[in-house]
């Protein structure tokens, strides 16, 4: 059997705990939502573009295609294709990134994924070490110099989805 977990706000969760004590739990509310959902008719926006492009005409001002042109080659995109990055990021589509954000996004998810590893060592380790009744003694210059790192790579994560066709606009 599948697991589905995800994070909310404290409040949230406290609020369903209460709704869900009078359902039968919390697991099974979840349950029951997610049959509902999908047992509900399709959304009428389609999450993905579907059939062959269509041409559309947009007339801006000279200041806007001067700021066009540079927003769009700020982000190594065609105009056209900042354009469309931007309306279907308004339509639920996937979010459009430029060739420079694409390598950066994959450069952090393998550093996050070697912290990861890190961590999963350290963790084993530790486990080990109380196993075996032996103290650890923590290394705080190590800790700290991990918690730059990845405080720099969740920077650079911020950067790369920063801006991207408005991605994160209102969500920040």
């Amino acid at each position: 059997m599948a697991l589905i977990s995800l994070r909310v706000s404290d409040q949230v969760a406290a609020e369903f705990s209460v709704l869900a004590a009078t359902q039968g739990g919390k697991s099974a509310l979840l349950r029951r939502l997610i049959a509902d959902a999908l047992a509900a008719p399709a959304p009428r926006i389609l999450a993905l573009p579907v059939g062959r492009p269509e041409k559309v005409t947009v007339r801006l001002r000279e200041s806007e295609m001067r700021q066009l042109a540079e927003v769009s080659y700020q982000r190594g995109m065609t105009r056209t294709g900042w354009i469309v990055a931007l309306v279907r990021s308004r339509l639920g589509s996937p979010v459009q990134h430029s060739p420079e954000e694409h390598a950066a996004l994959r450069a952090i998810v393998r550093e996050l994924n070697r912290i990861g590893g890190n961590i999963n060592q350290i963790a084993r380790a530790a486990n080990t070490s109380l196993l075996q009744r032996r103290a650890v003694e923590p290394d705080l210059s190590a800790i700290q110099e991990a918690k730059l790192v990845i405080e720099t790579e969740l920077a650079q994560l911020r950067n790369a989805l920063n801006g991207n066709a408005d991605y994160w606009d209102g969500r920040r």
